[in-house]
């Protein structure tokens, strides 16, 4: 077998499952998961053993790459540790980071879990993106943070001068006007053997981070994270991707610290395995892509992870670029996204690509889990490759589908499981079953109701489904999925209204540059010169049609659509700094909107697919 074909003929996931009375099945791996170490610093500590001169993380500086060994690293967090021991610092007060990823973010994260303090990692879009700074000042509350720290700290000069207490120290690398910073540097100390005694006193139990929820049904949760859930789920992917064990991963990534697929799964996956991770500064938008191409032609990853819209954006580089498509597929050994449903036309355009680079398909592997699972819960393998397939349970996980509203919710027991959410036990307590199972919300079905182990398809979020005034029940996530690939490129996502309502309908969120791309503009229109525009719903209106026309039934037939006139808010909840829709949040604050898709006649800026707006004509 060639070095770049994966086998997974002995398949790791293999499952056995019990039908229960009560409509509920139990899935249950049948491999055992490896012993892992009672913490994540234990691997820092080996690597910088074995491969001291191998870089851990590098980051562009000043045209060139900074690159950090695991010497290095090693050397460094331990001074910073002895630095944050001479502080008043504990799970009482811990520290929260906000600012984005850095090697400096990564230093004295790392310095935290080795003396056993937990970190926070705030998106800066709560700092920087909200007019109001509801989520930050929130989490500020909660937490009680005993230090804060902002890296490129001017951009965060007006949230630490409104909302951080005099008397919190904040570290960052710029002097704020009447605020005292600390610099890294100045944070450093002398290790002592003090030091080493606190360090061994962590374990699987200690909690190494606090990850905040996206906010998605409210304002953000704080989700203990300890050691046990982070290198359980180390390992969880060593066996998902057993070509890890072949060469140290090579990771060029974007996605954000913040959140538990980048903070947890891809910074875990490097230093469990003695990878190396270059931060990307790109990201998925129409300006941040640039500098991941930059990136993408200088360094060729051996695992490439990112979101479904990350993916679509770089497969149209790589059609265009042959230069760009060789360094990509160089050492390339699989993909990995997460967040959403990858649609099928990216993932075929991906595998032509790779059949013509490297004459065979890079398996995209994917699963499903949450920020209370750390992440892994499921994993598929190359076998289950398709569209919405999230795959099986990992070895280490019981996992349980119990029936709700009609589908099946998936709810999982597991090492990777949280104690629970800080300072709030109420919601801690209604996160679980009585079987002691962490439900996650999530709908999934059997891809093949008479072989489960061929794995699971998701199916939705449970509390986004709602009832027609007819009693059927709207499956929104399935639904949602096939109408943002119907109205490809023109839409970023779609919120699908209304509870008791006769018929189903849509609000459009555009995608502004390939609306201003259908235009043929060299400028960016605005949502609400978007919304208007006859061309723009023509287009929808001709895509909305087709899949009218295959889905008859009422509880997939889309009547009446309109764009969104202005961007979805993040201080109103509509969005989260990751990107994704709340529907329950768009539905609510834009009831005028909705409310005019049901109303008798035609409206201006109402797609009517069985005719026209009254604008249109």
């Amino acid at each position: 077998m060639a070095k770049d074909e994966l086998d997974w003929t002995a398949d790791p996931f293999h499952t056995r499952c019990e039908w229960r009375p009560d409509g509920s099945i139990l899935l249950q791996p049948q491999g055992t998961l490896p012993e892992y170490p009672a913490r994540l610093m234990d691997w820092l500590e080996h690597w910088a053993g074995v491969a001291p001169e191998r870089t851990l993380i590098a980051r562009r500086a000043h045209g060139g790459w900074r690159n950090v060994s695991y010497c290095e690293m090693l050397e460094r967090v331990r001074r910073v540790a002895a630095g944050l021991a001479r502080r008043n610092l504990s799970e009482q007060r811990p520290i929260l980071i906000v600012s984005g990823n850095s090697i400096e973010h990564l230093v004295l994260s790392f310095a935290a879990m080795w003396v056993g303090v937990p970190f926070c990692p705030m998106s800066p879009a709560y700092s920087l993106a909200s007019a109001d700074l509801g989520r930050a000042r929130h989490i500020i509350e909660l937490l009680t943070p005993g230090m804060i720290a902002a890296f490129d700290t001017p951009c965060f000069a007006h949230m630490l001068v409104q909302l951080v207490a005099h008397d919190t120290e904040i570290v960052g690398d710029a002097a704020l006007a009447d605020r005292e910073v600390t610099s890294l540097t100045e944070l450093e100390a002398a290790v002592t053997s003090e030091l080493d005694i606190r360090h061994q006193k962590t374990d699987c139990d200690t909690i190494t981070k606090f990850l905040l929820t996206s906010g998605s049904t409210g304002m953000p949760k704080v989700v203990i994270t300890t050691n046990r859930m982070v290198c359980s789920n180390a390992m969880m992917q060593r066996q998902s991707m057993p070509f890890l064990a072949d060469e140290p991963p090579v990771v060029v990534d974007w996605l954000p610290w913040s959140h538990t697929f980048g903070g947890s799964h891809i910074v875990g996956l490097v230093l469990s395995n003695g990878g190396t991770l270059y931060i990307d500064d790109g990201k998925p938008t129409p300006t941040g892509i640039t500098e991941t191409i930059r990136n993408l032609r200088e360094i060729s990853p051996t695992v490439y992870f990112n979101v479904p819209k990350g993916f679509e954006m770089i497969a149209q580089h790589l059609h265009e670029d042959a230069q760009l498509r060789r360094r990509f597929y160089g050492r390339l050994r699989a993909y990995f996204f997460a967040g959403a449903s990858l649609a099928q036309h990216t993932w075929d355009a991906l595998d032509a690509m790779s059949l013509h680079e490297r004459r065979l398909k890079t398996p995209m592997l994917s699963g499903l889990g949450a920020t209370e699972t750390g992440p892994a819960v499921t994993f598929t393998t190359p076998a289950m490759g398709r569209a919405g397939v999230v795959g099986l349970p990992a070895n280490g996980s019981l996992v349980k589908l119990a029936p709700v509203n009609e589908k099946l919710e998936i709810r999982v027991r597991s090492p990777s499981v949280t104690p629970g959410y800080w300072r709030q036990p109420e919601l801690t307590a209604a996160a679980f079953d009585d079987e002691g199972f962490y439900c996650l919300g999530d709908a999934v079905r059997l891809l093949d109701q008479n072989d489960p182990t061929r794995g699971l398809v998701f199916d939705g979020r449970i509390g986004e489904d709602f009832k027609l005034s007819n009693g059927s029940w709207v499956s929104v996530g399935p639904l949602r999925a096939e109408l943002i690939a119907q109205l490809a490129p023109f839409a970023q996502d779609v919120v699908i209204g209304c509870p008791d309502a006769d018929y189903i309908t849509a609000l459009i969120i555009p995608d502004v540059t390939a609306c201003g791309r259908a235009l043929r503009l060299s400028h960016t229109l605005s949502h609400e010169e978007i919304a208007r525009d006859p061309v723009i719903k023509g287009l929808l209106r001709a895509c909305l049609r087709v899949h009218a026309r295959r889905n008859t039934a009422s509880t997939r037939h889309i009547r009446r659509a309109r764009l969104l006139p202005s961007a979805p808010s993040l201080d109103h909840g509509e969005i989260t700094d990751k990107g994704s829709i709340n529907q329950r949040a768009v539905l609510r604050n834009r009831s005028q909107l909705v409310a005019e898709l049901y109303a008798s006649g035609r409206l201006d800026d109402v797609i009517d697919i069985n005719g026209q707006s009254a604008r249109d004509e």
